[in-house]
């Protein structure tokens, strides 16, 4: 977050719980204000409310505290604000109304914003779809002002948004603000690496602040356009199919994770929603259906049941596990499952056609599973062969209406017999890393994906499997592209779940593999 990480969290309301002490006096003037009340304690600065002595004008007064005032990084950072917010004249910025030195060091005067953020019009998801538009629009136009100036804001959030008691927007707080081709800019950041708040910050500014260009800041606000639509905070997982098909599109550009394929200006995304925004005013075009709470909150819901996050505790192996949710309302279906005769299964599938009823289809196919490992491997049942088990799963999904095939893996592993068997449905390989190796043995089968052939002959592939042996399962799909598959060597000495972590990583940083949910899966025969 900005240095002054605090100063957009309450700008209209004394906030004396700091945990830090508050200074043990509040001064009368600082330059030519005065001083009315404390406002907040920031991280490197107080806010007071203060009063112009001539027009008795309520002001926002910010000082460096004293004791960074021989910091020169910070001083350089505070400076580099008040400059920053006087390039600007615009409705949605908060105005600047005098800089200066007073007898205890630095002071910036600001305006003095009546209003609540509008992480708090999300929260309360007080706001329609048309005023959710208008509110982005008019944070575009700021953005506009701000990069028509050569101004990179880097901390755009709903934190930093503010609307005031009459409806208006104000874009504040540029404590990590960029001048375009700032060449001190390098100096100052070189002792923080990560600025800004993850959630709204796009990849090229998490992997390196200084490739920031305007398009980071219009994927900030594509972020922040998907919570005032949805009316809720994205935590950071967005899924675009929740939005209606011409809305998606423009959010989905704004998003890009290449920032070459993403608006590169402004001005293209304010043309976009300003269209869009018309078509809701037009007479007969009709709306575009929107996606109730409970819809939503439904659709969360069954997500969270759908993959097991908590690794099961197994004798004999460890396991690691690494979840992405993407983009995209691509939905994994995990589970594991202890059976008879000391053996394990694991189960990694997805629909083949994504779509939102998918998420549903995937919760349907999941009650099928679970009921068919009963059937087959339960119950004292002697014939226990997986292969009956899938077949009987792909004639159900065949006939069934819901009209919809999975791609799926299945993993039996034996540890008594030192064996595991595995069974690929249109989906994804299975890495064996042998003790004291580094090259993984890839195994395959060459099914179709359930459902597809109602009367498919599906084969199997089995391996021995040892002590200290690692298993590696992931989604990437079948028959992934060169240079598609995780590199693992560099990860071989890690414990399963860091190992896990790390290899997903890597994976999520190509552009298809971002938008889509993804899991891997370390499987560590112990002995």
């Amino acid at each position: 977050m900005g240095d002054d990480e605090d100063f957009h969290k309450q700008t209209t309301l004394p906030d004396l719980t700091a945990k830090e002490p508050l200074p043990k006096s509040i001064p009368s003037k600082i330059g030519p204000y005065k001083v009315e009340s404390l406002l907040n304690k920031g991280g490197m600065s107080l806010l007071y409310l203060g009063l112009h002595s001539g027009t008795s004008q309520p002001l926002a007064i910010k000082i460096l505290l004293p004791k960074y005032l021989k910091n020169k990084e910070m001083v350089g950072r505070f400076l580099k604000e008040a400059q920053i917010i006087a390039m600007t004249n615009h409705p949605n910025i908060v105005k600047l109304y005098g800089q200066g030195q007073w007898e205890k060091g630095l002071y910036i005067a600001m305006e003095f914003i009546q209003g609540i953020s509008l992480r708090q019009f999300i929260q309360q998801k007080s706001l329609s779809h048309r005023r959710a538009l208008e509110i982005i629009l008019q944070v575009a136009y700021a953005l506009c002002h701000l990069h028509t100036h050569g101004v990179i804001h880097r901390d755009l959030k709903p934190e930093n948004i503010l609307i005031t008691e009459s409806g208006e927007i104000k874009v504040i707080d540029f404590g990590i603000a960029q001048l375009q081709g700032d060449l001190n800019e390098e100096r100052i950041t070189q002792s923080r690496r990560l600025m800004g708040t993850p959630v709204y910050m796009s990849p090229e500014q998490k992997e390196n602040p200084l490739q920031v260009s305007y398009s980071s800041d219009i994927y900030s606000l594509g972020v922040i356009a998907y919570e005032l639509i949805l009316g809720r905070l994205s935590h950071g997982v967005i899924h675009l199919a929740l939005l209606g098909k011409s809305l998606r599109k423009i959010i989905e550009k704004a998003l890009k994770i290449d920032p070459a394929q993403r608006y590169q200006d402004i001005v293209d995304f304010i043309t976009d929603i300003s269209q869009y925004l018309k078509t809701l005013h037009d007479e007969p075009s009709p709306r575009e259906e929107e996606i109730s709470d409970e819809v939503v909150d439904m659709i969360q819901s069954t997500r969270s049941i759908l993959i097991q996050k908590k690794a099961p505790r197994w004798p004999q192996v460890e396991l690691g596990i690494a979840l992405h949710e993407g983009s995209s309302l691509s939905c994994l279906y995990l589970d594991f499952f202890r059976l008879s005769e000391n053996r394990f299964g694991i189960v990694l599938a997805e629909p083949q056609n994504p779509t939102v009823g998918s998420i549903f289809h995937s919760a349907i196919f999941r009650g099928m599973v679970r009921m068919s490992v009963e059937i087959f491997f339960q119950n004292g049942k002697k014939d226990q062969h997986p292969i009956k088990m899938l077949n009987a799963l792909s004639r159900a999904l065949n006939e069934d209406p819901m009209d919809q095939k999975f791609g799926l893996c299945l993993l039996i592993l034996n540890p008594d017999k030192d064996q595991l068997s595995f069974i690929s449905c249109n989906y994804t390989n299975l890495w064996h890393i042998p003790e004291g190796t580094k090259k993984p043995r890839i195994l395959s089968t060459p099914n179709p994906a359930l459902g597809a052939e109602p009367n498919a002959s599906l084969l199997e592939t089995a391996d021995n499997w040892y002590s200290g042996d690692t298993l590696l399962l992931h989604s990437l799909g079948v028959a992934p592209a060169k240079g598609e598959e995780p590199q693992i060597s560099e990860h071989l000495l890690l414990s399963p779940q860091p190992q896990a972590e790390k290899i997903l990583q890597k994976m999520t940083t190509k552009a298809p593999l971002s938008k889509r949910a993804s899991a891997v899966l370390s499987i560590h025969r112990i002995f």
